[in-house]
């Protein structure tokens, strides 16, 4: 993502931003499953879009380009796929190297033990409910997907060589000189 900020202006829209937001307001524990049952609740109550689609009207809002994250439900990978310079990018890693990740970031939704974050996981990854989270559907929905095993570099290089596909046309402007 910073390859995107950074050299490219994009700027960033987080589901788990803002379903940590919804859930200070309500005074609830953040905690993963407290943001599953609130993701699912929300789409439940709306459409299995509802979340993607508030981070979309706030970007669109804000203008420019932006990084979606946190795509779960293929309904929300449909929404965006109306938007001609929507791409989907996957990024995956060993579960090993994902927990590892996690415990580094050290975040109170992430105080789990290894056999609890494989089996969130699990349940996240196949689901039949469009309210409820699909990763496995939107990764096959993805226009490319990243391994992201290696190095923070490893992933820059591979979002690069992406972005080089896209045939981005970078504008670099600078001051006018003065008369």
């Amino acid at each position: 993502m910073e390859v995107l900020m950074a050299d490219l202006g994009f700027k960033h829209y987080s589901a788990r931003t803002y379903l940590s937001k919804v859930l200070t307001e309500e005074g609830k524990e953040l905690t993963r499953g407290n943001m599953n049952v609130l993701a699912n609740q929300l789409r439940a109550d709306n459409h299995p879009a509802i979340l993607i689609q508030r981070l979309l009207e706030e970007a669109q809002k804000d203008g420019g380009r932006a990084i979606i994250e946190s795509i779960r439900t293929p309904g929300e990978a449909t929404l965006l796929r109306q938007f001609k310079n929507f791409r989907l990018l996957a990024v995956d890693a060993k579960s090993a190297t994902r927990y590892e990740r996690v415990v580094v970031r050290g975040s109170s939704t992430d105080k789990v033990t290894y056999e609890q974050f494989v089996a969130d996981e699990q349940k996240e990854m196949t689901s039949t409910d469009p309210n409820k989270q699909n990763i496995s559907k939107c990764f096959e929905m993805a226009d490319a997907t990243l391994q992201n095993d290696g190095t923070l570099e490893d992933l820059k290089a591979q979002i690069q060589a992406f972005i080089a596909t896209l045939n981005l046309c970078l504008l670099y402007t600078s001051p006018s000189p003065r008369d």
